[in-house]
């Protein structure tokens, strides 16, 4: 179904789609820095505020992008449109809804959340949160028409798109915060008119009668319950899973703080480093879902068996490649922090341990889940998830970090400990093959 250039042209521009998107956040975050302390400190703590939202787009996204890829697998136009259609509709009710409910509610959740700070910073959280938060529709709508053109494998179209908006935002945050000195306003402006722009242009393409699935105003406008009940049984699962995910991460930013400034320091500028390694695997994850979802609708598990074993081929091929390039490029990217010399050291460690275990385990605890998630096999792949999350990244990282007294080193081990449990459940699963009885559509 899928030749070697056909899966060349949709892992390319997936992957420097992500690429992109990672060096325009270094890039925001350095111009942000400019408007001063209180803004960078704003825009970081409501981003990772929203970061639980995006989640929840993204997940609701990748239950549509199963359903449509199976349907397109089977050769069923019209209902891969009415199931895209139908992810549109629920994707702007369900951000919109949310949209409201932090509109009516943004101040005490703010103080809840982020009661402690000075009030330069609860001002500039509270302005940046009041803007950004009107581009939670754009997102939502934007994550469901790219689901659309990913499924299709038209990867391009979307990177195309993202260099245009990422463009937007960069200039945008130049003239807000240099030219207007707009200080947060001059931020979170230019990301609201850039998502705005990405939802208007894949809305208007996913109309287009060029593409062989595309939205219809009598899908959109009716709704379909039994085709929403499939778009929600791998949406919420998957949903439930990354905000578990991201709440064992709070906690454990918390586990961070106990320990020295060097290791904290050194434990964030790893983390960024990470981010950067881990585009190789997460680059696949769409891939998986299109490929293997496609082989299932069209009812051919020995292909999708045959998949498989080529996207992992891949993905360790890939990883192997960009995590080496990372770490080479890691003690050269030291220069430009002004930090401690124990803290660079630590650095280099903490990114060595990722980058080997990103490349030997995540391609098989990450991509892997994606594939079968796309097969159907999707309650499984929640209650391994979140038992791994919580009983291997969440404990071991007090066990190793705190009684151990290895530090953040400890939090980056129990992490790829974390990777290591679930290859190995996952990839005992692929071979069981169970896997192949369930049905999505």
């Amino acid at each position: 179904m899928f030749t070697n250039k056909e899966l060349k042209n949709l892992i390319i521009p997936l992957f420097l789609e992500q690429l992109l998107v990672m060096l325009v956040g270094i890039a925001d975050t350095f111009i942000v820095s400019y408007a001063g302390e209180a803004a960078v400190s704003g825009v970081s703590l409501v981003n990772s505020f929203s970061t639980i939202f995006i989640y929840l787009f993204t997940a609701l996204a990748s239950g549509g992008a199963v359903v449509i890829s199976q349907y397109i697998g089977r050769g069923v136009k019209e209902d891969a449109s009415e199931a895209a259609s139908q992810l549109l509709t629920a994707s702007t009710l369900f951000s919109l809804i949310i949209s409201c409910i932090i509109l009516i509610l943004h101040r005490p959740m703010l103080s809840t959340l982020f009661g402690q700070v000075e009030p330069d910073v609860m001002e500039a959280c509270t302005i940046y949160l009041q803007i950004s938060l009107f581009s939670y529709p754009a997102l939502a709508v934007y994550n469901a028409g790219a689901a659309l053109y990913r499924s299709l494998g038209k990867t391009n179209v979307t990177m195309y798109i993202s260099i245009v908006a990422n463009a937007i935002n960069v200039g945008g945050n130049l003239i807000g915060v240099f030219l207007l000195k707009a200080g947060v306003a001059g931020v979170a402006w230019p990301t609201l008119i850039a998502r705005v722009f990405s939802a208007i242009v894949i809305t208007a393409l996913c109309f287009g009668k060029k593409i062989r699935v595309c939205y219809t105003w009598p899908q959109i406008c009716r709704w379909h319950g039994q085709l929403m009940k499939r778009i929600l049984r791998i949406a919420v699962p998957n949903g439930v899973e990354n905000g578990i995910f991201q709440l064992v991460k709070v906690a454990l930013s918390s586990v961070v703080a106990l320990f020295g400034t060097y290791q904290i320091a050194a434990n964030g500028i790893a983390q960024s480093i990470w981010s950067l390694a881990a585009l190789a695997g997460v680059t696949m994850g769409p891939v998986f879902i299109t490929v293997i979802g496609q082989c299932m609708g069209a009812d051919d598990t020995a292909l999708a068996e045959l998949y498989f074993t080529k996207l992992l081929k891949i993905t360790l091929t890939v990883s192997l490649i960009w995590n080496a390039l990372v770490f080479v490029l890691t003690p050269v990217m030291m220069n430009f922090y002004h930090i401690s010399p124990e803290a660079k050291d630590l650095v280099i460690v903490l990114v060595l341990i990722h980058n080997v275990f990103n490349t030997v385990a995540f391609p098989m605890s990450g991509p892997l889940a994606n594939g079968l998630r796309a097969a159907g096999d999707i309650k499984f792949t929640m209650i391994v998830s979140i038992a791994s999350t919580i009983g291997g990244r969440l404990v071991f990282s007090i066990l190793f970090a705190i009684v151990l007294n290895w530090g953040v080193i400890g939090i980056a081990a129990a992490m790829c400990l974390d990777w290591i449990i679930r290859a190995v459940i996952f990839a005992i699963r692929l071979k069981s093959g169970k896997w192949k009885t369930f049905k999505v559509i």
